[in-house]
């Protein structure tokens, strides 16, 4: 008999966890693949393997008769690729047959957004080994975004560049509808909002949202930069930051997509329509 059990990394944080419930309603067998066991989500048909992404015995454990899993991309940080790669190792090595990657719209070798190079990156490690994937390409949260107003601003180097940003509830839905698909083949697949803006189209709707204005400054990079280096944190994270909106008014995240609708049958939530149960 072949177990059907889904490995689903992720599970403690907020698209993890949102899978993680989708499959348990459905009554999907799971393994939660955590780091600390005491904060995976008590679910129905789900047992609890612990293991990090660069502890491969622990990995290869964790994943002993899986043949799909849910691969959430690690943290930000220089050393994102060490992880990855040896979490694809580790998939290889158990036998997993087909992985779910949650990966980033505009992603190249070469793209203004840093992070998304880390995923061009492990898309080709997961082709290179063998692996049948889903690449999620999405785009920025919309339940990130309100996360972005200081002091009823909006700071960074977009111009009028647009983006489509999507909720985390539609990726979840598409995340469920490819894993219980098991006739998947490889694809990079865009996952986006409805509807292209502009970060000052952005501000307002957080604005009306939050009813107080909130305001848009299209920083220069060295403003950008500066704006943001009395924060404590690493370089490459605040380079991160400032290159998710130069990326924006680049053009690469101006990407519209049907594929929330055409995979899950429903029409993605718009910011708008997310915001207004959320100000």
């Amino acid at each position: 008999m072949v177990d059907t059990t889904i490995a689903v990394f992720g599970s403690t944080g907020s698209l993890g966890g949102m899978v993680a419930a989708r499959l348990a309603a459905r009554g999907v067998p799971q393994r939660l693949v955590v780091r600390d066991s005491s904060r995976a989500p008590r679910l129905e048909r789900s047992r609890v393997a612990v293991a990090s992404y660069l502890d491969t015995p622990a990995m290869i454990s964790a994943l002993e008769g899986i043949r799909t899993a849910f691969f959430v991309s690690g943290e930000a940080s220089d050393e994102r690729m060490l992880h990855h790669r040896a979490a694809v190792d580790a998939f290889v090595t158990a036998g997993v047959r087909r992985v779910v990657y949650t990966s980033f719209v505009g992603t190249a070798p070469d793209a203004v957004f840093t992070f998304a190079r880390d995923h061009f990156h492990t898309e080709r490690y997961l082709e290179s080994a063998g692996l049948r994937f889903s690449a999620l390409r999405s785009s920025l949260y919309q339940d990130m975004l309100p996360d972005l107003v200081i002091d009823g601003i909006v700071r960074g180097p977009a111009g009028t560049g647009r983006f489509a940003p999507v909720s985390r509830s539609d990726i979840a839905d598409v995340t469920v509808a490819l894993l219980l698909d098991e006739d998947q083949p490889t694809a990079r697949i865009d996952i986006t909002g409805p509807e292209l803006l502009s970060m000052a189209q952005v501000a307002e709707l957080l604005g009306e949202a939050a009813g107080s204005p909130v305001a848009f400054v299209d920083e220069t990079l060295a403003e950008a930069y500066e704006s943001r280096a009395g924060f404590d944190v690493p370089a490459y994270e605040i380079e991160g930051w400032v290159t998710s909106y130069s990326a924006i008014a680049a053009g690469e995240l101006a990407i519209v997509s049907g594929a929330v609708e055409r995979i899950t049958g429903h029409p993605p939530i718009s910011l708008r329509a997310y915001l207004e149960p959320h100000g």
